[in-house]
């Protein structure tokens, strides 16, 4: 029965399309109950990367019969919501940059809000101390979701409906799939938190444990999906589920209301643009500092000879610490969102300007934080998740979105089946005191009505002679920026291979806290060089889990997913 409801389904996606011939298997390839992490593909007519396979498989499945990367973005992330519930989302918000086969290139922000009732000193007790278990874990740490918006916001550029697209997974929440190791781990490490958070247990309490094998079946989410599949954007934002977030919020002090709901609404932007070594890089605006931080390092090293350097060399590794280091002080006082705040984007990526900040730069030693300030101007889950899709006309997809940390705030919304976001600590709740990244702001990133938090989500696209060349994004919170900078300084300087590119050892820094963070495979001779440098080093397991899609010179799609998680590529 289970089977049959996922063949009929995926045909309904199939059914809608005008290229659809009869008798072709609806559900060629997938099995919600059987399946494999495939960590590289490729082809000519399409590829997805994200961080499921189940996920991957449906965008697939929407490319080959009449989908372009649009359609397949949106499938995908409606899976992942199902399918990956510690970073997929309804809950949350995301950022998509696209470049389309007419030539254009679009971003849509769909990052969550500071409620109407939020204020900039909302987590300060009455000594003016920062109260960071609400900005984290509480019902008053979610801001307004956007994922839904913007998924409706995206539809413009797709060929089919929703009603279609969402089909896919309703039938992975109301029928199942099976978890992986990686995915019962996770789960099992949040069963007290699950407890703790929420006033009636959701369906990912097990009192024996989940194991590798098990099926999570979703009724809740089935149901949520299915308003938002009946009454479009409006199944969401109005109604049921918006009556049952805001009786979430009202068990917990939360201050998300109907209004924040009804009124909510994604953001089309015009995308950070930029060349580097002969590439367009086309990456995400504020308040993505993404976009701007990847053009400020890039830009830092573009007239120095990386190549020469050698991969992960001493040299190269040193240069990009410091290089990271200068972009994140700046981030810390100039970025956020540009709505309410007047970020000087162009006085901050202008060369002379980014030349100067290079100017105490010392190859023999390391910086110092405290001397390292941001520059003069005269006159962002670490649990969030990315998928990059490109299809056979020429459109490129670049999305990432989140729950700011791993399964948001732990708090599941009651009867609706999705977990809420914590990203009103992605704000700066008060100067100078980091978020659960470290990542410390100011006034730029203060709390105001309306106003979007500042990201890190840096979903990107690279441009050679005019077409696709990468499509590229990760997960990570702070360390996503620097992650993307490696990746792209990889494959066009240093020359690697799109699978060494993205599966070799990374590290990052971001100013304050004064620390290098090292994946754990790093090399240990040049760590030992490096804190003789004076720098601290701190081993961090994993940084980051980068999706790519590099397409190469005869036009087939590489597509790779990282080995750090159970990210799976798709091609055909």
């Amino acid at each position: 029965m289970k089977k049959f409801y996922w063949f009929f389904a995926v045909c309904l996606v199939i059914i809608s399309c005008k290229t659809f011939t009869a008798g072709t298997p609806g559900s060629e390839g997938i099995d919600p109950y059987s399946f494999k992490v495939q960590k590289e593909a490729s082809g000519y007519n399409g590829a997805v990367v994200s961080a499921h396979p189940l996920a991957s498989k449906v965008g697939i499945q929407v490319l080959k019969n009449g989908g372009n990367a649009i359609d397949a973005a949106i499938a995908t992330q409606l899976a992942l919501a199902v399918v990956f519930p510690n970073a997929g989302n309804l809950g949350g918000g995301g950022f998509l940059v696209a470049h389309l086969k007419n030539g254009q290139s679009i971003s849509i922000d769909y990052r969550e809000k500071a409620p109407e009732n939020a204020h900039r000193d909302m987590y300060l007790d009455e000594a003016g101390e920062a109260q960071t278990q609400f900005s984290q874990y509480s019902q008053l740490s979610s801001g307004v979701p956007g994922t839904v918006a913007g998924l409706f916001a995206s539809l413009p550029y797709a060929n089919l409906s929703m009603d279609k697209l969402i089909e896919p997974a309703i039938a992975l929440a109301e029928y199942g799939f099976v978890l992986t190791e990686r995915e019962a781990r996770n789960l099992n490490g949040i069963q007290s938190d699950l407890e703790k958070y929420n006033s009636v247990l959701p369906v990912f309490v097990k009192k024996t444990g989940w194991n590798k094998g098990d099926t999570l079946i979703q009724k809740d989410l089935a149901n949520t999906m299915k308003r938002i599949r009946d009454h479009g954007q409006k199944g969401f934002y109005e109604g049921e589920t918006a009556g049952l977030i805001v009786a979430e919020m009202k068990k917990g002090n939360g201050i998300i209301n109907k209004n924040d709901l009804k009124n909510y609404q994604a953001k089309n932007r015009e995308p950070h643009v930029f060349d580097y070594r002969g590439y367009q890089v086309i990456s995400m605006p504020m308040p993505s500092s993404g976009g701007v931080l990847l053009n400020q390092m890039l830009k830092m090293v573009e007239d120095k000879p990386l190549a020469s350097y050698g991969f992960n060399s001493l040299k190269a590794v040193q240069l990009m610490t410091e290089v990271e280091r200068r972009a994140f002080a700046d981030r810390a006082e100039y970025m956020g969102d540009a709505d309410y705040y007047n970020v000087p984007v162009k006085k901050i990526v202008n060369e002379d300007y980014l030349k100067d900040r290079m100017k105490d730069f010392d190859p023999a030693k390391a910086g110092n934080s405290k001397v390292i300030q941001p520059g003069v101007i005269r006159g962002e889950s670490e649990e969030t998740t990315h998928l990059s899709v490109m299809d056979k006309e020429g459109n490129a997809v670049a999305v990432t979105t989140t729950l700011n940390g791993s399964f948001g705030n732990r708090i599941v919304v009651g009867n609706a089946g999705f977990f809420l976001n914590n990203e009103m600590d992605d704000f700066s709740i008060k100067p100078g005191v980091p978020n659960m990244f470290g990542a410390v702001g100011g006034e730029a990133n203060s709390i105001i009505p309306g106003k979007r938090m500042l990201s890190s989500m840096t979903p990107t696209i690279l441009l050679k002679n005019g077409y696709p060349f990468l499509v590229a994004g990760t997960p990570g919170g702070t360390t996503i920026p620097t992650s993307i900078f490696q990746t792209i300084v990889n494959i066009v300087d240093f020359g690697l291979s799109t699978a060494d590119a993205v599966n070799l050892p990374k590290f990052h820094h971001q100013w304050l806290p004064d620390v290098l963070q090292v994946e754990d495979n790093f090399p240990p001779h040049i760590l030992d060089s490096l804190v003789n440098m004076g720098y601290t080093i701190r081993k961090s397991g994993t940084i980051g889990r980068t999706d790519v899609i590099k397409i190469l010179a005869d036009k087939r799609l590489e597509a790779i997913a990282d080995n750090r998680g159970d990210d799976s590529a798709e091609a055909y």
